[in-house]
C-alpha cells in the first residue's frame, strides 16, 4: 500500500475516532442532567425508550471506536490492511468501504458462511 493511503486511513480514522468520542462525551453530560419530571405516563416512557435507544447506539459507536484504535495501532506497527487470517493484503476498494477491516474479502465470506451453517 502506497504511503499516502495509508496517511488518508489515518487522517480519515482520526477524525471519525474524535468525532465519535466527542458524541460520547454528549450522551454522557446528556444523561446527568436533571431529569424532567413527567406527569403524564405515556410521555415519561417516550423518554426512556429514547434514552435506551440512543444508549444502544452509543454501545455500538463504543465498539466502532475500540476497532478504530486498534486499527491505527496497525497502521502504526505496519500491519494496517494485511489480512489477520490469510497474510494476504486487502483490496484499497474494501478498505474504503470498512476502514476498520481485519480480514480481506475471501477470508470475511468463508467466515460469514461458516457462521451461517453453524446457525450463529
Amino acid at each position: 500500500m502506497k504511503n499516502k493511503d495509508i496517511e488518508h486511513f489515518k487522517e480519515f480514522l482520526t477524525n471519525r475516532l474524535e468525532e465519535l468520542l466527542n458524541h460520547a462525551d454528549n450522551t454522557v453530560s446528556g444523561m446527568t442532567t436533571p431529569k424532567e419530571n413527567f406527569p403524564d405516563p405515556t410521555d415519561r416512557a417516550s423518554l426512556e425508550a429514547d434514552r435506551n435507544f440512543m444508549l444502544r447506539i452509543r454501545d455500538r459507536e463504543n465498539k466502532l471506536i475500540k476497532k478504530i484504535r486498534k486499527a491505527l495501532g496497525r497502521i502504526e506497527n505496519g500491519t494496517f490492511g494485511v489480512c489477520e487470517k490469510c497474510g494476504e493484503h486487502i483490496a484499497l476498494k474494501r478498505l474504503k468501504a470498512r476502514p476498520v477491516t481485519t480480514h480481506c474479502i475471501d477470508c470475511k465470506t468463508k467466515e460469514e458462511a461458516f457462521e451461517k451453517a453453524l446457525g450463529l
